[in-house]
């Protein structure tokens, strides 16, 4: 159901004309309204094992803004059906992300597999809760075990639509533990 969502969404009459100008694929745009978003057991095993993923978000001025967020295997926790959530720490204290989550909720992730060569696309509306205003629970939930950084807030998002990405052009990449188990 998933692919129908992402199609939904983002084959816009532009990219449709752009797909049919560069013989390009064109995947049918069945209507979904009303139609649930859920995560299968692939993509829930596949987001919990990942270290890493992109997000994706857009300023007033209308320009994207791309920040690499990283912590250990299932920092992005899969919280519901639809729903993703991770802590989020201090960092270079320019809050982008955050900003333009404030100005406009729409977001992507992208997760990538190097070894593997798989990617999953995600959209999503994001909610930023600051810890004062969070419960002891959902901290609990988004909470990496053994971890003593204070979490300044939590990024909860509220999945519109996913998809499996095409291997071609991912390069494998190897983390020093992977290249040790070999």
């Amino acid at each position: 159901m998933s692919r129908r969502h992402f199609a939904e969404v983002m084959f816009t009459q532009s990219v449709k004309t752009t797909q049919r100008r560069y013989d390009g694929y064109e995947l049918p745009v069945v209507p979904t309204e009303g139609a649930a978003v859920e995560f299968g057991v692939r993509e829930r095993e596949y987001i919990l094992a990942r270290d890493s993923f992109y997000l994706a978000t857009v300023s007033e001025t209308g320009w994207p803004h791309v920040q690499h967020r990283g912590g250990s295997p299932g920092f992005l926790k899969v919280l519901g059906s639809d729903i993703l959530g991770f802590a989020d720490y201090r960092g270079n204290r320019q809050y982008v992300s955050v900003g333009n989550l404030q100005y406009n909720d729409k977001a992507a992730l992208i997760l990538v597999d190097y070894p593997n060569r798989r990617r999953l696309k995600i959209l999503g509306r994001v909610q930023v809760v600051d810890t004062v205003d969070a419960s002891p629970e959902l901290i609990a939930a988004v909470l990496p075990p053994f971890i003593e950084i204070s979490v300044e807030r939590v990024l909860l998002i509220k999945v519109a639509a996913f998809d499996w990405n095409c291997s071609q052009q991912i390069t494998p990449r190897y983390i020093e533990s992977e290249m040790l188990s070999c």
